[in-house]
């Protein structure tokens, strides 16, 4: 039996990771994180629960990457820790990939491979065939994977609108062809299946843009994400058209910029890319910066810009701002007050609610439709999406003439097992996430993020106190402190009567009981937060450090 086995990527937007198995055999294609939940205070990242990785590590043959977005390989690094194996990617994908690799030092230990685009890669009884698909990252692939039982196709992130822009085309006639010859599953992004239609065209884009430049008076900013490569190449050619210089500003937008000059996906006329050293030696009108922070993260060049806080560049009167990017959910909030920082500062801000100067990277309805149509698979699969985008794609699947029982709706953890005539998903392996909290790995459960919460919302009191170990008399204390939680109310001072609760806890445990400081420890945690809750409403952490001296 072969088997499909999701890790992640089936029931939310990220942590895409998928292994294929067969027999001895195993590879992983792509390694993807997700970014923390608002309930996940202090979280850096999430990724894949590795266990099902850790078990199987003797087969595991290699990584391959679709392309180069970081909930596609952002856990690559936490992998590459626990199994040493070949990574397969473009080279655009390789070199992003190489930056996160030497930040995690693990660049000198693993062994990058590039592929491209029609060439085949051998990995044990798979042979697998790179798909040229249109996405908002140059280099992207999805992958036909030649199987003992049969062909499946792994779209990775597609749309099928058309682009001028070198290497970002989708191959449709590799994928007429591999439906011609027959499918036996095709696994599909469903990320966008919400949205009827198709994707507009990025001429749309540099037709807008092209518009804004002509009647900005002062500098243009725009702010998008730094691997949007096909975008940056379509600014460029408005600033030429404009006869304005371009400045990159922000580390992630010039680490990219720099790879895919390199590759020669940018490609930028002598002359006209300036440093931010250089921007006072010319006009406002003749210049245009491409930055990051079209997201609202705080510590970006955009969030700088709009509080004053960036060493070179401020934002002033007659400044346009451009966020060239999707309201990523949960982001609004940041992102709107970005927004009104620009406008207090005095500049104009367009951003997607008002202009068409974004289109998304992965394919609508129609586009959907066309690729079921072109692959004509046996079984289908969605992929990459919550659940509500499976089951939604599930029936778009069904609307175009595949049979209900042939279509897959799997989560992840569960194995979709395919043998020479049936389909079958009736196992699961360990699956689930792992938090990322600064250099440690899973070590952040439920607990402390309980724990987290709770002091977010209720603060915290500490209750220092001493006594003497022959007497039992308090030689020190009762000290109470607070982080988060005040003891001065409008009816009155909290903390004299925090002191009574804990004094008369003292009395009534005389001086000879063993374990008295234990004893006393446990009921003053106990009734300095019943007290709390009846006098103010609030359950704050009681943290008492009694000792004996």
């Amino acid at each position: 039996m072969l088997k499909v086995i999701p890790l992640g990527g089936l029931g939310e937007i990220g942590l895409n990771m998928m292994v294929f198995e067969y027999k001895q055999t195993i590879f992983i294609i792509d390694a993807g994180l997700m970014f923390p939940e608002d309930h996940m205070l202090g979280v850096d990242y999430v990724i894949p629960d590795l266990t099902y990785i850790h078990e199987n590590k003797n087969k595991i043959a290699g990584i391959v990457l679709t392309h180069a977005h970081e909930d596609h390989i952002g856990a690559l690094p936490y992998l590459l820790r626990q199994i040493s194996v070949p990574v397969f990617g473009t080279p655009f994908t390789l070199g992003v990939v190489k930056h996160k690799l030497e930040a995690h030092e693990l660049l000198h230990h693993t062994c990058l491979h590039p592929v491209h685009p029609k060439e085949t890669l051998k990995i044990g009884p798979f042979e697998l065939e790179f798909i040229r698909v249109n996405h908002s990252v140059v280099d992207g692939v999805g992958i036909a994977i030649h199987t003992p039982v049969g062909v499946i196709i792994h779209t990775g992130d597609f749309k099928f609108s058309d682009t001028r822009i070198e290497g970002m085309s989708t191959d449709v006639l590799k994928f007429f062809k591999y439906g011609k010859k027959g499918v036996l599953a095709l696994l599909s992004d469903s990320t966008n299946v919400e949205s009827s239609g198709a994707t507009m065209s990025d001429a749309q884009i540099s037709k807008v843009m092209l518009q804004i430049c002509h009647n900005c008076k002062g500098r243009m900013i725009i702010a998008l994400f730094a691997s949007n490569i096909g975008r940056i190449q379509q600014i460029i050619e408005i600033a030429k058209e404009c006869g304005r210089k371009i400045i990159f500003n922000g580390r992630s937008i010039v680490i990219t910029v720099n790879i895919a000059k390199q590759l020669g996906y940018l490609k930028i006329p002598v002359g006209m890319e300036i440093s931010i050293d250089q921007i006072d030696q010319y006009a406002d009108d003749e210049i245009i910066i491409v930055t990051t922070g079209s997201q609202g993260e705080p510590m970006s060049a955009l969030a700088r810009m709009a509080t004053q806080t960036h060493k070179q560049i401020r934002i002033k009167d007659g400044d346009t701002v451009i966020l060239s990017s999707k309201f990523i959910p949960g982001n609004e909030r940041a992102i709107n007050t970005i927004i009104n920082e620009l406008y207090r500062c005095g500049a104009d801000v367009i951003y997607e609610k008002i202009a068409d100067i974004h289109v998304s990277g992965h394919a609508y309805q129609e586009e959907l439709k066309m690729m079921i149509r072109l692959t004509k698979p046996r079984y289908f699969i969605p992929i990459h999406g919550e659940y509500r985008h499976l089951v939604l794609h599930a029936r778009l699947a069904q609307k175009q003439g595949i049979d209900p029982k042939r279509i897959l709706l799997a989560q992840n953890g569960q194995i979709i097992s395919f043998g020479p005539d049936n389909v079958n998903i009736d196992e699961s392996v360990v699956t689930g996430r792992l938090l990322i909290d600064g250099k440690g790995v899973g070590d952040v459960g439920r607990i402390v993020l309980k724990e987290r919460r709770m002091l977010s919302e209720e603060g915290m009191v500490v209750v220092n106190m001493a006594f003497d170990e022959e007497t039992g008399v308090i030689i020190y204390g009762p000290d109470l402190a607070s982080k988060g939680f005040v003891f001065e109310t409008e009816t009155g001072h909290l903390l004299d009567d925090a002191q009574c609760v804990i004094l008369e806890i003292v009395e009534d445990v005389p001086p000879e009981v063993s374990n008295r400081a234990d004893i006393i420890r446990d009921r003053v945690q106990t009734a300095l937060r019943q007290y709390f809750f009846f006098t103010i409403g609030r359950r704050p952490v009681i943290l008492p450090f009694i000792v004996e001296i």
